[in-house]
């Protein structure tokens, strides 16, 4: 029996034995759901998914988002999970179907990177505010605060009207800086608490200025409470999810109830329900469409063919994809209305349209919500439950994140003592990542945080999961992955997605991408433009993960035999022999052992004449491997004996 089923043993129960020992599986499959559903809703959902509505004309954005859902989302995400959980390994060592197209799981792992870095900087600031409502008073509920401007006005009235009706406050505060309206606009005191003093924002992306010490020092409080909650792989964060992944609703319920009861949420809601449909001519709504689809669930991250590849191999993972591709969408819908009945509220009392209430970015839910809590009975109390919610969602999907990156550095080296000592490489990936994350704590912080949003995670994205599709259907070829998944899950994939994965999902993202570059526009941050070099280092993060797609396929076909470029790139494009189920009780059918040359005469003809070549290539492979082992044994018997030797001079004694 493996450690990790012996040291996560219940006293009194039995102890249930992995099905791949040597890797480990989840302790059930309600750990892979709600680790999955921890994945795919995230804070992406609170801060992100509002955000696009709010960019994009409200409602109208609802209209591509579905399509890219029902089209792209759930068929790749279902392709993903099928794909991990065939090969039982990570985003590297699933590439056995076509060697020459690893570059798509380094392409994953720079990707998971970038996003790792700046995600675990929101889920900081989120700490962050978590410490700061321990207090009586919020910080952010009044404008007499150093930091705060003359064009500063808030909700609550001063101290002598909190117990008085929030109409009557709402009045006398409308009433009172009617005169400051007609002469500029007002800005909230949770806007300006966060522009001023949580960020200290410097005026561009090139001055860094300070490193704010709090957040730094929630920052690594966060890579911290990373590390722990993975200190022991799936096993551990498979317990840790029962709690992240279901207790962020309590709260989302509690905040959607107060905020449908506040004056002008209708408002809100109808901004948020309403269509402009002139905005669905914009190739961006749909870029942001299909880049958030990637974003919320989570595909190309190589996060869930991660997660996957610790499933029992008959699990059915085509149920569970409909099941968390849903949960997340309708976790975003909901999050929408919380965030636009407060939107509704906060537009109502500063007497402005709602498309002028908060900022574009992450700061939403850092300016919105908070605002919000101001008005809830003991709003201490509420804003610690609200940013606790923001860090268990943020947490559950980083947990997939720094899992992602571990298991395919130790699926690729693959040796006892890495797995072993697996608990090294995650500290170890967690330093790196808490370094890469000490600039974005400047005051320049925020620039660079929506410069890698913008970049490091969009059509980057819409590339590598167009490549995924071609590679595992057109290269490796549709009819062999259909047999693979009717092999693993007892039926084949149902004719939608058979028709999704060939052809509708890649000509719909591929289009994308094409109105998207077409129709781009340089980033900014409200009025602030970014300058051209900071673009410069915006693309080249960009493309640093497809960069490595064609690198690694030229590095491959060089290293393939054969006379011809065409020979060695046919080589190149071939499954490996050892692709496939990974543990050899479920090798059976056409991945059962080539014991010799008879049992590939019963094989078809196209197929045994690849697996011949196949053969000659292993039987090269293992001479190569015998004659360098005999010789190391030669070297180390000579070794001996001239110790022996100088030792004994007289061996006969």
């Amino acid at each position: 029996m493996d450690n990790y089923s012996k040291n996560g043993a219940v006293p009194g129960e039995p102890v249930k034995k992995d099905e791949n020992s040597r890797r480990g599986n989840w302790g059930n499959q309600i750990e892979f759901v709600l680790t999955s559903v921890g994945y795919a809703v995230g804070l992406g959902n609170v801060w992100r998914f509002p955000y696009l509505c709010y960019r994009n004309g409200g409602g109208a954005f609802m209209l591509p988002y579905f399509i890219m859902l029902v089209f792209c989302g759930i068929p790749l995400f279902f392709l993903e999970l099928s794909f991990g959980q065939f090969a039982s390994q990570g985003c590297l060592g699933v590439w056995k179907i076509s060697p020459m197209f690893k570059g798509v799981g380094y392409g994953m792992m720079v990707v998971s990177t970038y996003i790792g870095i700046y995600y675990n900087v929101v889920i900081c600031i989120a700490f962050y505010y978590f410490f700061l409502s321990m207090t009586k008073l919020l910080p952010w509920t009044y404008c007499n605060n150093p930091w705060n401007t003359p064009d500063c006005s808030g909700v609550v009235g001063n101290s002598q009207r909190l117990n008085a009706s929030l109409a009557n406050a709402t009045t006398s505060l409308v009433a009172g800086v009617s005169e400051v309206v007609n002469r500029t606009k007002r800005t909230s005191p949770s806007e300006e608490y966060w522009k001023h003093y949580v960020l200290n924002i410097s005026d561009g992306i090139g001055t860094f200025g300070e490193v704010r010490l709090p957040i730094l020092g929630c920052l690594a409080v966060s890579w911290f409470v990373v590390f722990l909650c993975l200190i022991r792989g799936v096993k551990s964060s498979g317990k840790v999810v029962y709690f992240t992944a279901t207790f962020p609703y309590v709260v989302l319920t509690i905040l959607f109830i107060r905020g449908i009861t506040l004056d002008g949420a209708i408002n809100g809601i109808k901004y948020y329900l309403t269509p402009q449909w002139e905005k669905v001519l914009d190739a961006k709504v749909w870029g942001d469409a299909a880049s958030q689809i990637f974003y919320s669930l989570g595909c190309a991250w190589g996060g869930l063919i991660t997660m996957a590849s610790y499933n029992k191999f008959h699990n059915n993972c085509f149920r569970d994809s409909i099941i968390i591709s849903i949960t997340n969408c309708a976790t975003s819908v909901y999050a929408g209305f919380v965030i636009f009945s407060i939107l509704g509220f906060m537009a109502h009392n500063l007497n402005v349209p709602v498309s002028e209430v908060a900022d574009h970015g992450p700061g939403l839910a850092f300016v919105a919500y908070p605002e919000a809590l101001t008005l809830l009975p003991i709003s201490p109390l509420w804003s610690l439950l609200f940013f606790f919610m923001l860090i268990l969602l943020g947490l559950g999907t980083q947990f997939c994140l720094l899992e992602t990156l571990v298991t395919a550095i130790v699926d690729e080296i693959g040796t006892d003592w890495i797995i072993r000592n697996k608990t090294v490489v995650t500290l170890s990936v967690a330093i790196v990542g808490f370094l890469l994350g000490v600039p974005l704590t400047t005051q320049a912080g925020i620039y660079w945080l929506l410069l890698m949003d913008n970049y490091a995670a969009s059509f980057s994205l819409v590339i590598i999961s167009c490549i995924m599709c071609i590679c595992v259907m057109y290269v490796y070829g549709h009819r062999n992955y259909f047999r693979d998944v009717e092999m693993m899950l007892g039926f084949p994939p149902p004719l939608f997605f058979k028709v999704c994965w060939r052809f509708i999902s890649p000509v719909i993202i591929s289009f994308i991408l094409i109105f998207t570059v077409i129709q781009y526009k340089p980033i900014t941050y409200n009025d602030y433009v970014y300058p051209g070099w900071s673009l410069a280092i915006g693309f080249s993060m960009a493309l640093s993960s497809v960069v490595c797609i064609p690198i690694y396929a030229l590095y491959k076909i060089s290293r393939s035999p054969g006379a011809t470029f065409r020979e060695r790139l046919k080589f190149a494009c071939r499954a490996h022999p050892k692709w496939g189920p990974a543990l050899q009780e479920h090798r059976t059918g056409r991945y059962a052992p080539m014991a010799s040359e008879d049992t590939v005469e019963a094989r078809p003809l196209k197929e045994k004449e690849e697996l011949k070549e196949e053969l000659k290539v292993e039987e090269k492979e293992k001479e190569k491997e015998t004659e360098r082992k005999d010789e190391i044994s030669l070297t180390i018997q000579g070794s001996n004996g001239s110790t022996n030797t100088h030792n004994n001079p007289n061996p006969s004694a």
